[in-house]
């Protein structure tokens, strides 16, 4: 008789993924994103535990505020809370690497804007705030592009298996907040 198969079956075991859907404004697949941040996350040599939460636009404001002391009544797209430092795996455990928080009804108004489509912009967000938990940033002008770099890696690689579609842009092309 045949095992069944686990979860880590042909795949990393010390990368793991955990998604949560916390909001029911905006239809999201959290297996997919889950999937591509894990990819991400492979590609990026990394190892360790990443949370990938979807929140609506009270929770991703509350934690805007606490967190980054904007008051603003602006909710932002996105997150990232890096935890540990290090990606490795410690007595078996996985290190946290951190937290992405991605507002769906804030990707849905900005996505024709920005990406081009939805699941662009949520394909990005993801991409994106993972790689502010590895550590990337886009505080200079050097930064920015060394980021985006990685992004349009990931997202061809990872997302679109191909080349960047029309339509997609890593600037909003109008005055939506982010």
């Amino acid at each position: 008789m045949k095992e069944p198969s686990s979860p880590t079956d042909g795949h990393r075991t010390d990368v793991v993924v955990v998604t949560e859907n916390a909001q029911d404004d905006v239809e999201v697949d959290v297996d997919r994103w889950g999937a591509l941040a894990r990819d991400v996350l492979i590609a990026e040599a990394a190892s360790g535990e990443l949370t990938l939460t979807f929140v609506g636009v009270a929770d991703i404001l509350e934690l805007k505020v606490e967190h980054f002391g904007d008051a603003g009544e602006h909710p932002t797209d996105v997150l990232a809370f890096p935890l540990d430092e290090g990606f490795a795996i410690v007595d078996g455990v996985p290190q946290l690497l951190g937290d992405v928080v991605v507002c769906p009804e804030v990707a849905l108004q900005q996505a024709s804007s920005h990406a081009g489509t939805f699941d662009d912009e949520i394909a990005l967000l993801v991409v994106h705030g993972i790689l502010h938990i590895l550590g990337f940033d886009h505080a200079s002008e050097f930064e920015q592009s060394a980021m985006q770099a990685r992004e349009r890696e990931h997202l061809m690689n990872y997302f679109w298996h191909g080349e960047v579609p029309d339509g997609f842009s890593f600037d909003h092309r109008t005055g939506v907040d982010s």
